[in-house]
């Protein structure tokens, strides 16, 4: 069963082989017997991994707490025995997620990180590649079993290079992706109309947005965590100060199911330290 729900995971029986301390031709073969002691096709062979049928689906949704229990009575009482897989977004992971969690690897954590889309890290979380996600968004109501923690707000800015006088709704925008998600939710919300049609620049890294706009480039959004010291410094100034800023919740999610201790460590470092953020 161990073996089954690792191949699960792993969508491979290579895939699968490493984590479990043996070699491809044994996970195959316990695969096939246990194919043939429930009498069901469990995986059916690509040229690049396997695809779980149905009854793998079902029989893996059944067994997972059960085999994910009595793996962690195996490590005993270390609950960073098990590596901790986290995802988030690059930046909001790099600037705020990661220095929250200096304590615990100074403790034995050992943490493996993945950058990415929210849809995709939640599908993965769901699929059992990661074991929490830092979200930009709350899971949709149709993917179940997973669960969702509010961290904090992100409150976004309007800025500009120091110096700055024009008009931000005829501007250069500099955006994070070509249909201006997070300028589109701003100028409407805040100056109650579209913006402008084609961003200057993108770039696909709010980093890489902060740079651009601290060389010239022209204007943007942005979350405050990522340039409060920018404006702080007067190297960037907001360019309006609206009473209501657009704000964006940020969630920590894992799967619904009882969760092992590392991940759960990981869960509750974030929540005690977002309340800086």
């Amino acid at each position: 069963m161990r073996t089954f729900l690792a191949v699960h995971r792993a969508g491979s029986l290579t895939g699968a082989a490493p984590s479990l301390g043996l070699s491809q031709p044994t996970v195959t073969a316990q695969v096939r017997a246990l194919e043939e002691e429930l009498g069901q096709q469990l995986f059916v062979r690509r040229a690049r991994g396997v695809t779980p049928t149905s009854a793998a689906d079902e029989l893996a949704a059944r067994i997972a707490p059960h085999v994910d229990a009595l793996a962690a009575v195996t490590v005993g009482d270390d609950p960073f025995a098990a590596p901790v897989h986290l995802a988030g977004p690059a930046e909001l992971t790099t600037i705020r997620v990661l220095p929250a969690l200096a304590g615990l690897v100074a403790s034995g954590l050992r943490l493996r990180v993945t950058f990415g889309l929210a849809d995709d890290l939640l599908a993965g979380l769901a699929e059992r590649r990661y074991d929490l996600v830092v979200s930009t968004i709350r899971p949709r109501p149709r993917r179940r079993g997973l669960a969702a923690t509010p961290l904090t707000d992100e409150e976004f800015v309007l800025v500009g290079p120091r110096g700055f006088d024009g008009d931000p709704r005829t501007a250069p925008l500099v955006a994070y992706a070509e249909d201006l998600p997070i300028i589109r939710r701003y100028w409407r919300s805040v100056l109650g109309v579209r913006p402008p049609a084609g961003p200057a620049v993108v770039v696909p890294d709010l980093r890489g947005v902060l740079t651009c706009v601290l060389a010239g480039f022209g204007v943007s959004v942005l979350p405050r965590y990522l340039c409060a010291a920018e404006l702080a410094s007067g190297a960037l100034i907001a360019l309006l100060e609206p009473e209501e800023p657009p704000i964006n919740t940020l969630f920590a999610v894992t799967r619904a199911e009882p969760c092992r201790a590392g991940p759960a460590a990981v869960r509750d470092a974030l929540l005690a330290d977002a309340a800086r953020w």
